[in-house]
């Protein structure tokens, strides 16, 4: 073998070691990537099965709950809220927090809710919320919106504080709302009698409910009941 031809071999292996580095390299950042992204929202179930255990709850409502995640996971979106909406207003009991907590204003996380089978308007959209999140609905398509309820149809008189969760498929589209009030899932301009009054998610706290509105300064410690919640969620396994 000539000179030549040894130089072009060292250089021939010398490439690929470096290709094989950057494969190797670009495949771990990959990895480390995906695994902050599942970070953020994958459930620790050992964690989860332990905090449901501890609060004392049914074991067969947190079967049927992995139950849900388990058949639901793959579904299409609409099929997703379908179910998720359902799920929850049959295996929540509607209930006041003083009744249900001892206190006059509790924000449930989701095992609290499901372990006592018992909550008000806010347990319902907390646990819904925190499924879809799960079910890889992003957080830009979902805000949980207080609003003035008119108890027994827009044309009542009676009105009481209400929360609802909205789901936008794009920026643009009209906004479905899941509600404990009713099992349908329906387009806003179908609610009227709701009417909003801000909204909020993970990512900050809005003046209005429009999905392309911007988030208000101060994140989400401006509503200091949901940034703990979010914090008691995650020590649950969220």
């Amino acid at each position: 073998m000539n000179i030549n031809s040894m130089a072009n071999n060292q250089k021939w292996r010398l490439l690929k070691s470096v290709t094989a580095l950057l494969m190797v390299s670009v495949t771990f950042g990959i990895y480390l990537y995906t695994c902050a992204l599942r970070s953020v929202w994958a459930l620790d179930m050992n964690q989860v099965q332990s905090t449901f255990q501890q609060m004392g709850g049914r074991p067969q409502a947190l079967l049927d709950w992995q139950k849900l995640l388990h058949d639901t996971r793959d579904l299409p979106t609409p099929e997703k809220l379908k179910r998720v909406n359902e799920f929850f207003n049959r295996h929540i009991v509607y209930g006041e927090d003083i009744e249900v907590w001892g206190q006059k204003e509790h924000w449930a996380t989701p095992m609290e809710s499901l372990s006592k089978g018992k909550g008000d308007c806010v347990a319902y959209v907390m646990a819904k919320y925190f499924v879809l999140r799960e079910l890889n609905i992003p957080d830009k398509q979902l805000r949980l919106i207080y609003v003035k309820a008119r108890i027994g149809g827009p044309d009542s008189t009676i009105e009481q504080a209400h929360m609802v969760l909205a789901y936008y498929a794009t920026p643009e589209a009209e906004p479905l709302v899941l509600d404990s009030l009713i099992t349908d899932i329906r387009p806003a301009s179908r609610r009227t009698d709701l009417q909003p009054i801000f909204s909020f998610n993970s990512d900050g706290i809005y003046a209005g409910v429009a999905a392309d509105s911007a988030a208000g300064p101060g994140g989400v410690g401006r509503l200091s009941r949901w940034a703990d919640l979010l914090q008691r969620a995650h020590a649950e396994g969220f």
